[in-house]
């Protein structure tokens, strides 16, 4: 019933913004105003998104939030590696919008004329996450280059394996991974299994486990950031429902719900 009402509250709040543009009032957040596409009479038919894993609890409220707000819509999700999601997009994969985890990844889709004029819609930031009991004490991360401290991390060429390498170098840490694997939410899980001591992931992923981790926050001095850009992607047989979605991540209402799942602003 919380999650309905949740739901109902954010419709709300993208309806009422509509009618305040209407009569000429200002955005009131520095996120980019909604095209007219995004108009619920633009919007219409179904659009596929391929989206990062970390995207996955929030793409899913915002897909319930952006249908209710733009009746006789469908989205489809594609959720994994955003190099892997990339590579499937250039070539000819059918996706009408991507939201990648680092810009760098987005920058390959763009370079191959596949999207462009993305736009950074969130960031986040590295926590550790170890098992909710057991496994060895890891309390900070020079605790993760400890002899038999078991470590899973992304593969190298995924933007989570990208960060917790760039963590491990600019604070001088040298780890020496148990397991590297596909994405980020893979990491998770093996920590939440018990397979691992201690994994490298966003601090959304350990908000969404809840109890079946514990997290270790890494100070800010010495954590990293990762943007998240999204773009519509230009060969998308439905470009207005695609581009009316770009909007609403962009929007309060987009933004309220990846505020809820731990995001920060871009």
């Amino acid at each position: 019933m919380r999650r309905s009402a949740a739901i109902l509250a954010v419709v709300a709040a993208v309806s009422l913004a509509a009618c305040s543009s209407s009569t000429g009032g200002a955005p009131t957040t520095s996120a980019p105003a909604p095209s007219s596409t995004s108009s619920s009479m633009a919007a219409s038919g179904s659009i596929t998104v391929f989206a990062a894993s970390s995207l996955k609890g929030s793409f899913a409220e915002i897909a319930t939030a952006f249908e209710a707000a733009n009746p006789g819509t469908t989205v489809t999700y594609n959720f994994g590696p955003s190099s892997g999601l990339a590579t499937q997009i250039t070539q000819g994969a059918p996706a009408d919008v991507f939201a990648a985890a680092s810009t760098k990844t987005m920058d390959t889709v763009t370079t191959a004329g596949a999207a462009s004029n993305p736009q950074v819609f969130a960031t986040n930031t590295m926590e550790i996450a170890t098992p909710a009991s057991g496994g060895a004490s890891v309390m900070s991360l020079a605790d993760l280059a400890t002899a038999g401290v078991k470590v899973a991390v992304c593969q190298k060429d995924v933007p989570c394996g990208v960060a917790a390498q760039k963590l491990f170098d600019q604070n001088k840490v040298t780890v020496t991974p148990s397991t590297e694997e596909v994405d980020v939410k893979a990491v998770l899980s093996k920590v939440e299994l018990g397979e691992v001591d201690a994994g490298i992931v966003y601090v959304t992923d350990v908000k969404a486990a809840g109890d079946k981790v514990k997290g270790i926050e890494i100070p800010a001095d010495q954590n990293v950031t990762t943007k998240y850009p999204i773009a519509p992607i230009g060969a998308s047989k439905n470009a207005a429902t695609a581009q009316a979605f770009v909007d609403f991540v962009l929007s309060p209402a987009g933004q309220s719900i990846l505020a809820g799942a731990g995001f920060a602003a871009p």
